[in-house]
């Protein structure tokens, strides 16, 4: 269930955190030297994984005056969720005791990191979710190797999934056809994340912060950028004709940028479904409460724009599996559009299940009918 938007903290006095990410060798660690010499970044204090004895990625790691803090060895999203607890807290501390001085914090992971316990840790930690913020997932993808590493690894297929922001390396080693074929490839698996190519380990400055549209006083286009909201195809609505429920016949479900079919050989799929009227409370909380108890474990992202009836405001809400961030409200929506937008990215959900699922948005429960004796049952959930 959606968290009241009166309990969220205010983003503003949060310190942002952007999670970097990316397969074992897409250039991680390059683009992250790159991020700390950016002076429109202001200072950064950086947390790294020591993968193993070794510690690799700090050795890699060039010498600044930010704070450079090595965790225990093993991959954050793999150990022990109080590790991560710990160190942001730590660095916290430090700030506040004016040891340490930083504007946002960035969280390199290991190649084979799962970014979904992060996320969770962020939200779910009372300690972290009062003084940090996740300011956006950040994607590191090696041009060269990507299509065989997607091939073979869930955990790439993941981290791509869930990016807000994709950053192509190795551009100039691969020839035109792998390009094109990367391309198509991460429209399927992502095609609301924007992509923007690296050159030697540098992006645009300010290019990979201030990527969440979970923060207060978010523009609408801010919001709409985000969610990536561009319509295509129609489809057929699969509950048409359900008895009891009122759905337009002639509506089309449109998609946000690309089909939302994906290659035979990956396990991720992504739809989506635009709703010119206001949603009905009861029908948005009976239809995120059952998509999340049947198969919350298979969400690897939900993010939408809400209009929910008598609501004068819409929503930007986004959850990872069972966990969801406080609803931000849109304040500056223009009057008169009532469109709801909603995205779904999951994996091992049969597209089929998850378009039938995202068509129950469109219910309108009908109420009794005297004529003919019939009682339509009351979809019943917490208030938004």
């Amino acid at each position: 269930m959606l968290r009241n938007p009166k309990e969220r903290h205010d983003m503003q006095t949060q310190i942002p955190v952007t999670l970097l990410t990316g397969f074992l060798g897409a250039g991680k660690t390059t683009l992250l030297n790159g991020l700390l010499h950016d002076p429109a970044a202001g200072r950064i204090a950086v947390v790294v994984n020591e993968f193993g004895d070794a510690g690799l990625d700090h050795d890699l790691i060039e010498e600044t005056a930010e704070d450079v803090v090595l965790m225990a060895a093993g991959c954050i999203c793999c150990t022990i969720r109080g590790d991560l607890s710990r160190t942001l807290m730590s660095l916290l501390k430090r700030r506040t005791k004016g040891e340490l001085s930083f504007d946002r914090v960035v969280i390199e992971t290991t190649g084979l990191a799962d970014p979904r316990p992060v996320h969770h840790t962020l939200l779910v930690d009372k300690d972290l979710a009062a003084n940090f913020a996740l300011d956006g997932i950040v994607t590191a993808v090696d041009s060269v190797l990507a299509a065989d590493t997607l091939d073979r690894h869930a955990e790439a297929q993941a981290q791509v999934a869930m990016a807000d922001r994709i950053v192509l390396t190795k551009r100039d080693l691969a020839n035109r056809a792998a390009r094109r074929a990367l391309e198509r490839r991460l429209d399927r698996l992502n095609p609301g994340a924007e992509r923007i190519e690296a050159d030697r380990g540098k992006v645009p400055s300010g290019a990979l912060f201030g990527l969440s549209a979970m923060r207060k006083e978010v523009s609408r286009n801010h919001a709409l950028d985000w969610l990536a909201a561009s319509p295509a195809a129609a489809q057929v609505d699969p509950l048409a004709g359900l008895s009891g429920i009122d759905l337009p016949k002639a509506d089309p479900l449109p998609e946000f940028g690309a089909q939302s079919h994906h290659a035979t050989d990956s396990r991720i799929v992504t739809a989506s479904v635009t709703i010119d009227t206001p949603i009905p409370t009861r029908v948005f909380d009976f239809w995120l409460d059952t998509l999340i108890a049947l198969r919350g474990a298979d969400i690897l992202r939900l993010k939408g724009i809400v209009h929910i009836e008598d609501v004068p405001t819409p929503f930007v809400f986004h959850g990872v599996q069972h966990v969801f961030e406080p609803p931000v409200p849109l304040k500056d929506w223009p009057a008169g559009d009532h469109t709801s937008r909603v995205v779904v990215i999951a994996r091992d959900f049969p597209l089929e299940d998850l378009e039938q699922s995202l068509a129950m948005l469109r219910m309108r429960p009908k109420e009794r009918d005297e004529t003919q004796g019939v009682t339509v049952h009351t979809l019943s959930a917490e208030a938004l």
